[in-house]
């Protein structure tokens, strides 16, 4: 691989480490505004695109029939810790369809936070696929299934018409065809699917500026922006990057996916973005993120300094000594 050094890890005083990667940022009419490395090299953006996974279920009208709220369209964004707020509106979502949790096939894990994995351990409780990362957004494919009137059992599969619609509609936001692309399984056994960045961007472009798309897709589209804006807490979780960035500042969207991607809109500017460090190291595609978003000229000075120190983390020990710091470089 060809593609520029992003990030630099530093200790005692020198680089120690190096991450490299590459990022596009699409603006109105599709153009490109930004870019470093191979932007066309399909990628797989893992959970980063799980707002356009969550659109077709929106789109489709299954807030409406099923009464979620914004808490609950949020999670379905998600890659959340299984905090007990999180299992709380993975479940109610479930309730609302009139679906229990025995229907998910996204597996289980324990939560990622260890004070919340122990309490469970000691109230002698196990983990469950409610506690799955992904729960919000298979509860809303299970939905989805509902509402298009088809048996939800296999939803997880590329040939189900769950599956199917999603990969129609991402192919469509992304103005790339999914058919031909390589085709993987991500961690919560759902399709995953090769797409280069240019077009990923795009396709985060379109979801925040609803430029080309219809009225119906495009009200969606700022259904789920505006959900996981009042919610940021839902995407995510305690002590994790997106949900402190966007708490912090409120007009991004942001969201990551395994193996170092990212994708966020910023739909005051109509301005999409797609990024991936090709180590798949999480910490540098954070840095790298907020360093490509600060020099954008679409945020007011107190945002812009609120992502530089994002793009900039210290690194510190067990005792709590600094030994260096994660910092975003030719950016």
């Amino acid at each position: 691989m060809t593609d520029p050094v992003l990030v630099e890890v530093t200790r005692g005083g020198i680089v120690e480490s190096v991450h490299a990667g590459a990022y596009a940022v699409v603006g109105p009419g599709g153009e490109l505004i930004a870019s470093a490395g191979d932007i066309d090299r399909p990628v797989f953006p893992r959970s980063a695109i799980k707002a356009l996974q969550c659109l077709p279920a929106v789109e489709a009208g299954v807030v409406e029939t099923y009464g979620m709220v914004d808490e609950e369209i949020a999670l379905a964004c998600a890659s959340h810790n299984g905090e007990p707020d999180h299992v709380r509106v993975a479940r109610s979502g479930l309730a609302k369809a009139g679906l229990s949790e025995q229907v998910y096939e996204c597996g289980a894990h324990w939560p990622f936070p260890g004070e919340v994995m122990r309490a469970m351990v000691a109230a002698g409780e196990e983990a469950g696929p409610v506690h799955n990362n992904c729960s919000g957004k298979h509860a809303f494919m299970l939905a989805l299934a509902l509402k298009l009137g088809v048996d939800p059992r296999g939803y997880i599969k590329r040939d189900h018409p769950v599956q199917q619609t999603i990969e129609k509609l991402i192919g469509e936001m992304c103005d790339y065809d999914l058919t031909d692309t390589p085709c993987g399984i991500d961690g919560c056994s759902v399709p995953t699917w090769a797409i280069p960045l240019r077009n990923t961007a795009l396709g985060f472009q379109r979801l925040g500026s609803g430029e080309s798309l219809s009225e119906t897709r495009a009200e969606a589209g700022r259904r789920i922006i505006a959900a996981v804006r009042a919610h940021p807490f839902m995407v995510a979780g305690t002590r994790r990057f997106c949900t402190d960035l966007m708490t912090a500042v409120p007009r991004a969207f942001v969201k990551t996916g395994a193996e170092g991607v990212f994708c966020a809109t910023i739909a005051h500017a109509d301005l999409g973005i797609a990024l991936k460090c090709d180590d798949g190291a999480g910490r540098a595609a954070e840095a790298a993120l907020a360093a490509v978003m600060a020099r954008l000229d679409c945020w007011t000075d107190d945002e812009r300094k609120k992502l530089q120190a994002m793009s900039t983390v210290t690194v510190r020990n067990w005792n709590g000594f600094e030994t260096g710091e994660v910092r975003a470089v030719a950016i």
